[in-house]
Protein backbone atom coordinates (compact mmCIF):
# COMPACT_ATOMS: atom_id res chain seq x y z
CA UNK A 1 0.00 0.00 0.00
CA UNK A 2 1.28 3.46 -0.91
CA UNK A 3 2.56 5.47 2.03
CA UNK A 4 2.34 9.25 2.24
CA UNK A 5 6.07 9.50 2.96
CA UNK A 6 6.76 7.72 -0.37
CA UNK A 7 4.75 10.39 -2.21
CA UNK A 8 6.48 13.21 -0.33
CA UNK A 9 9.90 11.73 -1.09
CA UNK A 10 9.13 11.34 -4.79
CA UNK A 11 7.78 14.90 -5.02
CA UNK A 12 10.96 16.44 -3.63
CA UNK A 13 13.36 14.07 -5.41
CA UNK A 14 11.85 14.65 -8.84
CA UNK A 15 10.85 18.31 -8.60
CA UNK A 16 7.10 18.15 -8.09
CA UNK A 17 6.77 19.84 -4.68
CA UNK A 18 9.24 21.38 -2.23
CA UNK A 19 8.68 22.59 1.36
CA UNK A 20 7.92 26.32 1.36
CA UNK A 21 10.96 28.51 2.11
CA UNK A 22 13.02 25.31 2.33
CA UNK A 23 16.38 27.09 2.24
CA UNK A 24 15.45 28.92 5.46
CA UNK A 25 14.19 25.84 7.25
CA UNK A 26 10.65 25.88 5.87
CA UNK A 27 7.43 27.62 6.86
CA UNK A 28 4.64 25.47 8.27
CA UNK A 29 1.63 24.91 6.06
CA UNK A 30 3.25 26.18 2.85
CA UNK A 31 4.54 24.28 -0.17
CA UNK A 32 6.24 25.32 -3.41
CA UNK A 33 5.51 23.59 -6.70
CA UNK A 34 8.61 22.73 -8.70
CA UNK A 35 8.97 22.46 -12.50
CA UNK A 36 7.11 19.14 -12.84
CA UNK A 37 4.57 20.04 -10.17
CA UNK A 38 3.64 23.23 -12.01
CA UNK A 39 3.06 21.25 -15.21
CA UNK A 40 0.91 18.59 -13.54
CA UNK A 41 -1.05 21.22 -11.61
CA UNK A 42 -1.67 23.21 -14.79
CA UNK A 43 -2.83 20.07 -16.61
CA UNK A 44 -5.31 19.35 -13.80
CA UNK A 45 -6.66 22.90 -13.83
CA UNK A 46 -6.84 22.97 -17.63
CA UNK A 47 -8.72 19.65 -17.66
CA UNK A 48 -11.26 21.01 -15.15
CA UNK A 49 -11.70 24.25 -17.06
CA UNK A 50 -12.10 22.44 -20.37
CA UNK A 51 -14.68 20.02 -18.97
CA UNK A 52 -16.79 22.44 -16.97
CA UNK A 53 -16.43 25.70 -18.92
CA UNK A 54 -15.16 25.27 -22.47
CA UNK A 55 -17.28 22.20 -23.25
CA UNK A 56 -20.52 23.78 -21.95
CA UNK A 57 -22.58 26.69 -23.22
CA UNK A 58 -24.03 27.55 -19.80
CA UNK A 59 -20.72 28.36 -18.05
CA UNK A 60 -18.74 31.58 -17.96
CA UNK A 61 -15.37 32.36 -16.43
CA UNK A 62 -14.47 35.04 -13.94
CA UNK A 63 -11.30 36.07 -12.11
CA UNK A 64 -12.01 38.20 -9.03
CA UNK A 65 -9.51 40.05 -6.84
CA UNK A 66 -8.04 38.30 -3.81
CA UNK A 67 -8.49 41.40 -1.64
CA UNK A 68 -12.14 42.38 -1.30
CA UNK A 69 -14.18 44.95 0.60
CA UNK A 70 -14.39 43.58 4.18
CA UNK A 71 -18.17 44.00 4.06
CA UNK A 72 -18.07 40.97 1.76
CA UNK A 73 -17.06 38.72 4.63
CA UNK A 74 -19.54 40.28 7.04
CA UNK A 75 -22.46 39.69 4.66
CA UNK A 76 -21.33 36.13 3.87
CA UNK A 77 -21.06 35.21 7.54
CA UNK A 78 -17.33 34.45 7.43
CA UNK A 79 -16.41 37.14 9.96
CA UNK A 80 -18.72 35.56 12.53
CA UNK A 81 -18.69 31.86 11.67
CA UNK A 82 -15.56 30.91 9.68
CA UNK A 83 -13.88 29.33 12.69
CA UNK A 84 -12.47 26.04 13.94
CA UNK A 85 -12.47 24.70 17.52
CA UNK A 86 -9.02 25.45 18.96
CA UNK A 87 -7.70 23.73 22.06
CA UNK A 88 -4.38 24.38 23.79
CA UNK A 89 -2.27 21.98 25.84
CA UNK A 90 -1.52 23.66 29.16
CA UNK A 91 1.72 21.72 29.51
CA UNK A 92 3.56 22.43 26.24
CA UNK A 93 1.34 25.25 24.89
CA UNK A 94 0.80 23.42 21.56
CA UNK A 95 -2.47 24.20 19.80
CA UNK A 96 -4.69 21.86 17.82
CA UNK A 97 -8.08 21.50 16.21
CA UNK A 98 -10.11 19.70 18.82
CA UNK A 99 -12.12 17.67 16.30
CA UNK A 100 -8.97 16.48 14.51
CA UNK A 101 -7.10 15.04 17.48
CA UNK A 102 -10.03 13.46 19.33
CA UNK A 103 -11.61 10.46 17.62
CA UNK A 104 -15.33 10.65 17.00
CA UNK A 105 -15.63 14.32 17.93
CA UNK A 106 -17.50 16.66 15.60
CA UNK A 107 -16.42 20.17 14.62
CA UNK A 108 -19.11 21.56 16.94
CA UNK A 109 -17.54 19.84 19.99
CA UNK A 110 -17.93 21.44 23.44
CA UNK A 111 -15.16 21.69 26.00
CA UNK A 112 -16.78 19.10 28.27
CA UNK A 113 -17.21 16.66 25.38
CA UNK A 114 -13.58 17.07 24.39
CA UNK A 115 -12.24 16.65 27.94
CA UNK A 116 -14.30 13.48 28.28
CA UNK A 117 -12.35 11.84 25.42
CA UNK A 118 -9.16 11.60 27.56
CA UNK A 119 -7.10 12.56 24.53
CA UNK A 120 -3.36 12.93 25.10
CA UNK A 121 -1.38 15.78 23.58
CA UNK A 122 0.36 14.57 20.39
CA UNK A 123 3.43 16.65 21.34
CA UNK A 124 4.06 16.06 25.05
CA UNK A 125 1.76 13.12 25.78
CA UNK A 126 0.07 14.86 28.72
CA UNK A 127 -3.68 15.25 29.23
CA UNK A 128 -4.08 18.78 30.53
CA UNK A 129 -6.24 20.84 28.20
CA UNK A 130 -7.56 24.37 28.30
CA UNK A 131 -11.04 25.42 27.16
CA UNK A 132 -12.08 25.16 23.51
CA UNK A 133 -12.17 28.50 21.71
CA UNK A 134 -13.41 29.42 18.28
CA UNK A 135 -10.51 30.45 16.06
CA UNK A 136 -11.33 32.49 12.94
CA UNK A 137 -9.22 31.20 10.08
CA UNK A 138 -9.20 34.30 7.88
CA UNK A 139 -5.84 36.03 7.43
CA UNK A 140 -6.20 39.67 8.43
CA UNK A 141 -4.15 42.41 6.79
CA UNK A 142 -4.16 46.21 6.49
CA UNK A 143 -4.69 48.11 3.26
CA UNK A 144 -3.36 51.58 2.47
CA UNK A 145 -0.62 53.83 3.82
CA UNK A 146 -1.92 53.82 7.41
CA UNK A 147 0.11 51.36 9.47
CA UNK A 148 -1.41 49.23 12.30
CA UNK A 149 0.62 51.11 14.92
CA UNK A 150 -0.87 54.39 13.67
CA UNK A 151 -4.37 53.24 14.60
CA UNK A 152 -3.81 51.99 18.14
CA UNK A 153 -5.70 54.94 19.65
CA UNK A 154 -8.27 55.13 16.86
CA UNK A 155 -10.39 51.95 16.56
CA UNK A 156 -12.58 53.47 13.84
CA UNK A 157 -9.55 54.22 11.66
CA UNK A 158 -8.20 50.73 12.33
CA UNK A 159 -11.46 49.15 11.18
CA UNK A 160 -11.45 51.18 7.98
CA UNK A 161 -8.08 49.74 6.95
CA UNK A 162 -8.69 46.08 7.79
CA UNK A 163 -8.94 43.61 4.92
CA UNK A 164 -8.71 39.84 4.62
CA UNK A 165 -7.07 37.41 2.27
CA UNK A 166 -10.01 35.54 0.81
CA UNK A 167 -10.70 32.16 2.46
CA UNK A 168 -12.61 30.98 -0.62
CA UNK A 169 -13.07 32.06 -4.23
CA UNK A 170 -16.89 31.82 -4.12
CA UNK A 171 -17.58 35.31 -2.80
CA UNK A 172 -15.73 36.86 -5.73
CA UNK A 173 -18.30 35.15 -7.95
CA UNK A 174 -21.31 36.24 -5.91
CA UNK A 175 -20.18 39.87 -5.77
CA UNK A 176 -19.88 39.87 -9.58
CA UNK A 177 -23.22 38.14 -10.22
CA UNK A 178 -24.99 41.46 -10.89
CA UNK A 179 -22.18 42.64 -13.19
CA UNK A 180 -22.62 39.51 -15.29
CA UNK A 181 -26.41 39.85 -15.37
CA UNK A 182 -26.15 43.49 -16.42
CA UNK A 183 -23.60 42.84 -19.17
CA UNK A 184 -24.30 39.50 -20.85
CA UNK A 185 -27.69 38.58 -19.32
CA UNK A 186 -27.30 34.79 -19.58
CA UNK A 187 -30.30 32.48 -19.54
CA UNK A 188 -31.00 30.54 -16.36
CA UNK A 189 -29.60 28.11 -15.40
CA UNK A 190 -26.02 29.29 -15.84
CA UNK A 191 -22.77 29.02 -13.93
CA UNK A 192 -19.81 31.24 -13.14
CA UNK A 193 -16.50 29.43 -12.71
CA UNK A 194 -13.29 30.60 -11.09
CA UNK A 195 -9.86 29.23 -10.35
CA UNK A 196 -7.59 30.99 -7.90
CA UNK A 197 -5.80 31.20 -4.58
CA UNK A 198 -7.51 30.97 -1.21
CA UNK A 199 -5.95 31.38 2.23
CA UNK A 200 -6.89 29.73 5.51
CA UNK A 201 -5.00 30.15 8.76
CA UNK A 202 -5.18 26.47 9.65
CA UNK A 203 -4.57 25.72 13.32
CA UNK A 204 -2.57 22.60 12.55
CA UNK A 205 -1.58 22.07 8.90
CA UNK A 206 -0.96 18.39 8.24
CA UNK A 207 -0.71 15.53 5.78
CA UNK A 208 1.51 17.24 3.22
CA UNK A 209 -0.60 19.35 0.82
CA UNK A 210 -3.90 17.94 2.10
CA UNK A 211 -4.35 20.68 4.69
CA UNK A 212 -2.24 23.80 4.18
CA UNK A 213 -2.57 27.54 4.63
CA UNK A 214 -2.46 28.55 0.97
CA UNK A 215 -4.25 26.60 -1.72
CA UNK A 216 -5.75 26.86 -5.18
CA UNK A 217 -9.48 26.36 -5.57
CA UNK A 218 -11.73 25.59 -8.52
CA UNK A 219 -15.31 26.59 -7.84
CA UNK A 220 -18.56 27.02 -9.72
CA UNK A 221 -21.64 28.88 -8.58
CA UNK A 222 -24.48 27.50 -10.69
CA UNK A 223 -27.54 29.78 -10.60
CA UNK A 224 -30.91 28.06 -10.92
CA UNK A 225 -34.61 28.73 -10.48
CA UNK A 226 -35.60 27.86 -6.88
CA UNK A 227 -37.92 24.99 -7.86
CA UNK A 228 -35.27 23.30 -10.03
CA UNK A 229 -32.44 22.98 -7.52
CA UNK A 230 -32.83 19.25 -6.89
CA UNK A 231 -32.66 18.28 -10.57
CA UNK A 232 -29.67 20.55 -11.15
CA UNK A 233 -27.98 19.25 -8.01
CA UNK A 234 -28.23 15.69 -9.33
CA UNK A 235 -26.89 16.69 -12.75
CA UNK A 236 -23.90 18.41 -11.16
CA UNK A 237 -23.38 15.42 -8.89
CA UNK A 238 -23.14 13.13 -11.93
CA UNK A 239 -20.76 15.56 -13.66
CA UNK A 240 -18.42 15.50 -10.66
CA UNK A 241 -18.17 11.72 -10.82
CA UNK A 242 -17.62 11.82 -14.57
CA UNK A 243 -14.83 14.38 -14.23
CA UNK A 244 -13.06 12.60 -11.38
CA UNK A 245 -13.31 9.11 -12.84
CA UNK A 246 -13.29 9.56 -16.64
CA UNK A 247 -11.30 12.76 -17.18
CA UNK A 248 -8.86 12.58 -14.28
CA UNK A 249 -8.77 8.80 -14.03
CA UNK A 250 -9.29 8.37 -10.29
CA UNK A 251 -10.42 4.84 -9.33
CA UNK A 252 -14.15 4.86 -8.62
CA UNK A 253 -13.77 2.48 -5.68
CA UNK A 254 -11.61 5.11 -3.92
CA UNK A 255 -14.37 7.75 -4.15
CA UNK A 256 -17.17 7.75 -1.58
CA UNK A 257 -20.08 10.11 -1.03
CA UNK A 258 -20.92 11.46 2.40
CA UNK A 259 -24.27 13.22 2.75
CA UNK A 260 -23.40 15.76 5.44
CA UNK A 261 -26.00 15.94 8.25
CA UNK A 262 -27.59 19.30 9.01
CA UNK A 263 -25.65 19.87 12.24
CA UNK A 264 -22.30 19.52 10.44
CA UNK A 265 -23.08 21.53 7.30
CA UNK A 266 -21.73 25.02 6.64
CA UNK A 267 -24.00 27.84 7.74
CA UNK A 268 -25.04 28.61 4.16
CA UNK A 269 -25.89 25.07 3.05
CA UNK A 270 -29.22 23.28 2.96
CA UNK A 271 -27.63 20.15 1.50
CA UNK A 272 -24.01 19.12 1.09
CA UNK A 273 -22.37 16.01 -0.31
CA UNK A 274 -18.69 15.57 0.44
CA UNK A 275 -16.81 13.48 -2.10
CA UNK A 276 -14.37 11.52 0.05
CA UNK A 277 -11.22 9.86 -1.27
CA UNK A 278 -9.03 7.05 0.05
CA UNK A 279 -5.72 8.86 0.48
CA UNK A 280 -2.60 7.06 1.74
CA UNK A 281 -3.31 8.35 5.26
CA UNK A 282 -6.99 7.41 5.21
CA UNK A 283 -10.30 8.74 3.93
CA UNK A 284 -10.43 12.55 3.57
CA UNK A 285 -12.59 15.07 1.74
CA UNK A 286 -11.62 15.60 -1.91
CA UNK A 287 -14.36 18.01 -2.97
CA UNK A 288 -17.77 19.24 -1.96
CA UNK A 289 -21.13 19.82 -3.63
CA UNK A 290 -23.42 22.23 -1.79
CA UNK A 291 -26.89 23.67 -2.25
CA UNK A 292 -26.46 27.24 -0.96
CA UNK A 293 -30.11 28.30 -1.57
CA UNK A 294 -30.31 32.08 -2.08
CA UNK A 295 -28.27 32.68 1.07
CA UNK A 296 -25.42 34.62 -0.52
CA UNK A 297 -27.34 36.74 -3.01
CA UNK A 298 -30.00 37.63 -0.44
CA UNK A 299 -27.33 38.70 2.04
CA UNK A 300 -25.62 40.82 -0.61
CA UNK A 301 -28.96 42.43 -1.49
CA UNK A 302 -29.58 43.30 2.17
CA UNK A 303 -26.05 44.55 2.83
CA UNK A 304 -25.60 46.52 -0.38
CA UNK A 305 -29.15 47.73 -1.00
CA UNK A 306 -28.87 46.58 -4.63
CA UNK A 307 -31.28 44.15 -6.22
CA UNK A 308 -29.98 40.66 -6.93
CA UNK A 309 -33.19 39.55 -8.64
CA UNK A 310 -33.21 37.82 -12.00
CA UNK A 311 -35.97 38.42 -14.55
CA UNK A 312 -36.97 35.27 -16.41
CA UNK A 313 -36.67 35.82 -20.17
CA UNK A 314 -39.78 33.78 -20.94
CA UNK A 315 -42.24 34.39 -18.11
CA UNK A 316 -41.01 37.78 -16.93
CA UNK A 317 -41.09 36.52 -13.32
CA UNK A 318 -38.48 37.99 -10.97
CA UNK A 319 -36.74 36.11 -8.17
CA UNK A 320 -33.38 35.68 -6.51
CA UNK A 321 -31.73 32.58 -8.01
CA UNK A 322 -30.65 29.67 -5.86
CA UNK A 323 -27.17 28.24 -6.15
CA UNK A 324 -25.52 24.84 -6.60
CA UNK A 325 -21.81 24.93 -5.75
CA UNK A 326 -19.21 22.31 -6.68
CA UNK A 327 -15.89 23.21 -5.05
CA UNK A 328 -12.57 21.40 -5.23
CA UNK A 329 -9.08 22.13 -3.91
CA UNK A 330 -6.40 21.70 -6.55
CA UNK A 331 -3.84 20.44 -4.05
CA UNK A 332 -6.21 17.74 -2.78
CA UNK A 333 -6.89 16.67 -6.36
CA UNK A 334 -3.15 16.74 -7.07
CA UNK A 335 -2.47 14.42 -4.11
CA UNK A 336 -5.32 12.09 -5.09
CA UNK A 337 -3.91 11.78 -8.62
CA UNK A 338 -0.36 11.18 -7.37
CA UNK A 339 -1.38 8.57 -4.80
CA UNK A 340 -3.51 6.74 -7.38
CA UNK A 341 -0.72 6.77 -9.96
CA UNK A 342 2.15 5.81 -7.64
CA UNK A 343 3.15 2.19 -8.26
CA UNK A 344 6.08 -0.02 -7.29
CA UNK A 345 6.72 -3.11 -9.43
CA UNK A 346 9.31 -5.87 -9.40
CA UNK A 347 11.65 -5.82 -12.39
CA UNK A 348 11.43 -9.11 -14.30
CA UNK A 349 14.34 -11.38 -13.58
CA UNK A 350 15.96 -8.99 -11.11
CA UNK A 351 15.89 -8.56 -7.35
CA UNK A 352 14.86 -4.93 -7.58
CA UNK A 353 11.75 -2.82 -8.10
CA UNK A 354 10.94 0.26 -10.11
CA UNK A 355 8.72 3.19 -9.18
CA UNK A 356 6.19 4.13 -11.84
CA UNK A 357 3.92 7.13 -11.80
CA UNK A 358 1.07 5.80 -13.95
CA UNK A 359 -0.45 9.18 -14.72
CA UNK A 360 -3.18 9.44 -17.36
CA UNK A 361 -1.56 10.68 -20.55
CA UNK A 362 -3.59 13.92 -20.53
CA UNK A 363 -2.12 14.81 -17.13
CA UNK A 364 1.51 13.68 -17.47
CA UNK A 365 3.98 16.60 -17.35
CA UNK A 366 5.78 15.20 -20.40
CA UNK A 367 4.23 13.05 -23.13
CA UNK A 368 7.55 11.98 -24.65
CA UNK A 369 11.19 11.83 -23.62
CA UNK A 370 13.68 11.81 -26.49
CA UNK A 371 17.21 10.43 -25.98
CA UNK A 372 20.26 9.49 -28.02
CA UNK A 373 21.43 6.01 -26.99
CA UNK A 374 24.93 7.45 -26.37
CA UNK A 375 25.54 11.15 -25.80
CA UNK A 376 29.18 10.95 -26.90
CA UNK A 377 28.21 10.03 -30.47
CA UNK A 378 27.58 13.32 -32.33
CA UNK A 379 25.61 11.67 -35.15
CA UNK A 380 23.16 10.12 -32.66
CA UNK A 381 22.78 13.39 -30.76
CA UNK A 382 22.15 15.32 -33.97
CA UNK A 383 19.51 12.83 -35.14
CA UNK A 384 17.88 12.77 -31.70
CA UNK A 385 17.68 16.56 -31.71
CA UNK A 386 15.97 16.41 -35.09
CA UNK A 387 13.35 13.97 -33.76
CA UNK A 388 12.95 16.06 -30.59
CA UNK A 389 12.21 19.21 -32.58
CA UNK A 390 9.71 17.39 -34.82
CA UNK A 391 7.80 16.05 -31.84
CA UNK A 392 7.73 19.49 -30.23
CA UNK A 393 5.89 20.91 -33.24
CA UNK A 394 2.97 18.60 -32.41
CA UNK A 395 3.26 18.04 -28.67
CA UNK A 396 4.12 20.89 -26.30
CA UNK A 397 5.26 18.62 -23.50
CA UNK A 398 8.34 16.84 -24.82
CA UNK A 399 11.56 16.55 -22.81
CA UNK A 400 15.17 15.79 -23.67
CA UNK A 401 17.38 13.51 -21.57
CA UNK A 402 20.93 12.36 -22.27
CA UNK A 403 22.14 11.99 -18.67
CA UNK A 404 23.50 8.67 -17.44
CA UNK A 405 22.94 5.37 -19.19
CA UNK A 406 19.68 4.47 -20.91
CA UNK A 407 18.51 2.31 -17.99
CA UNK A 408 18.78 5.20 -15.54
CA UNK A 409 16.91 7.46 -17.95
CA UNK A 410 14.08 4.95 -18.15
CA UNK A 411 13.86 4.80 -14.34
CA UNK A 412 13.75 8.59 -14.10
CA UNK A 413 11.03 8.93 -16.74
CA UNK A 414 9.01 6.14 -15.07
CA UNK A 415 9.12 8.09 -11.79
CA UNK A 416 7.93 11.36 -13.31
CA UNK A 417 5.18 9.67 -15.33
CA UNK A 418 6.36 10.09 -18.94
CA UNK A 419 4.24 7.67 -21.03
CA UNK A 420 6.73 7.11 -23.88
CA UNK A 421 10.51 7.17 -24.23
CA UNK A 422 11.90 7.56 -27.75
CA UNK A 423 15.49 6.39 -28.25
CA UNK A 424 17.69 7.06 -31.28
CA UNK A 425 20.31 4.35 -31.80
CA UNK A 426 22.68 3.17 -34.56
CA UNK A 427 19.89 1.38 -36.45
CA UNK A 428 18.14 4.76 -36.74
CA UNK A 429 20.97 6.01 -38.91
CA UNK A 430 20.32 3.29 -41.49
CA UNK A 431 16.55 2.68 -41.46
CA UNK A 432 15.09 5.87 -39.91
CA UNK A 433 13.33 3.93 -37.16
CA UNK A 434 13.45 4.55 -33.42
CA UNK A 435 12.75 2.53 -30.28
CA UNK A 436 9.63 3.56 -28.36
CA UNK A 437 9.35 2.24 -24.80
CA UNK A 438 6.04 2.15 -22.95
CA UNK A 439 6.11 3.41 -19.35
CA UNK A 440 3.57 1.01 -17.86
CA UNK A 441 4.58 -2.24 -19.56
CA UNK A 442 8.27 -1.49 -20.29
CA UNK A 443 7.67 -3.04 -23.72
CA UNK A 444 9.63 -1.66 -26.68
CA UNK A 445 8.73 -1.41 -30.34
CA UNK A 446 10.45 -0.07 -33.46
CA UNK A 447 8.63 2.55 -35.46
CA UNK A 448 9.46 4.86 -38.35
CA UNK A 449 10.19 8.43 -37.34
CA UNK A 450 7.52 9.83 -39.67
CA UNK A 451 4.91 7.66 -37.90
CA UNK A 452 5.71 8.83 -34.38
Amino acid sequence: MTKLEDIVSLCKRRGFIFPGSDVYGGFAGTWDFGPLGVMLKKNLMDAWWHYFVEMRDDMYGIDAAILMNPRTWEASGHTATFADPLVECKECKSRFRADKIAAGIAESVTTDEFLATHTKCPVCGKENWGPIRKFNMMFRTHVGAVLPEDTQDNPDLAAQNIAYLRPETAQGIFTNYKNVIDTIYPSLPFGLAQQGKAFRNEISPRDFILRDRECSQMEIEYFVAPDTWEANFEKMRASQHDFLEQVIGLPSDHIHEYDVPAEDRAHYSKRTIDFMFDYPGGEEELMGLAYRTDFDLSNIQRASGKSMEYRDKVTGATFIPHVIEPSIGVERLFLAVLSSAYTEEKVDGKDESRIILKLPENLAPYKFCVSPLLKNKPELVEKAREVYEKLRTKYTFVTWDDSGNIGKRYRKQDEIGTPKCVVIDFDTMTDDTVTVRDRDTAEQIRIEINKL
